[in-house]
């Protein structure tokens, strides 16, 4: 069993794919600490910050205890959850044909359920032109794909069998239900599974890391935050 004596550093903001990695390590029950990246501050487009994730995306983790005892940084959500349950053998099958389940529904979440609710935030909530075209586009594709994970989880527990990393990827994703135009009566299959991993306390630790009181934000109403964080080019 492999063990963890020196904490992972977790860069984190409290976003949805923020939350996926701190479900992660509360789930594994390994030592982290949390490192804020104000990300309506430009913390994500500091050198420091960009060698360990070059995409200058949270969420990212840098594993003092990687392979061969040499430290290793990760970026990109999927890649880090992958990269915990592979490390510690949790949460993720060592069947392979139950890998490939759980790598379907991870790889649906990080293409789709995920993106697609992303741009139907920001058309709808964000955007400073309510554009009825775009918000609708984005609405619809979420209310399909919600569809989508109703129907996987008839008849289960947790969306590839066991609980597992697909299962934490897309929860915290799901929770945003109300701004996103989605009435949750519709989805019966997914109110009670978001039931049953809300009662899982390492869940619920996770999606309650905090953020020092000063490191808060709230997007809809931040301009200055809005501008750090769209229409961004290369640099």
């Amino acid at each position: 069993m492999t063990t963890q004596t020196q904490p992972i550093q977790l860069y984190y903001f409290p976003t949805p794919n923020g939350h996926k990695i701190s479900i992660m390590l509360e789930e594994l029950g390994v030592p982290y600490s949390v490192h804020p990246v104000h990300i309506g501050k430009g913390d994500q487009f500091h050198p420091d910050f960009l060698t360990i994730s070059p995409n200058n995306k949270i969420p990212a983790i840098l594993d003092p205890e990687g392979p061969d005892g040499k430290s290793i940084s990760v970026f990109e959500s999927g890649a880090i959850l992958k990269y915990l349950a592979e490390k510690f053998d949790k949460f993720y099958p060592t069947d392979p044909r139950a890998r490939v389940k759980v790598d379907e529904w991870l790889f649906w979440q990080m293409g789709g359920f995920g993106p697609m609710l992303g741009q139907n935030h920001h058309f709808a909530v964000y955007a400073p032109e309510k554009i009825p075209y775009a918000i609708d586009r984005y609405r619809n594709e979420t209310h399909r794909l919600y569809g989508v994970l109703n129907r996987q989880l008839e008849g289960r527990d947790y969306i590839a069998g066991e609980y597992s990393i697909a299962d934490m990827a897309t929860l915290s994703w799901s929770l945003g239900w109300e701004r996103q135009g989605i009435d949750l009566a519709e989805f019966p299959n997914i109110a009670a599974w978001q039931d049953r991993l809300k009662a899982r306390p390492a869940v619920a630790r996770g999606l309650a890391v905090p953020l020092p009181e000063d490191e808060k934000m709230d997007l809809a109403t931040d301009k200055d935050a809005q501008n750090v964080l769209f229409n961004q080019r290369a640099r």
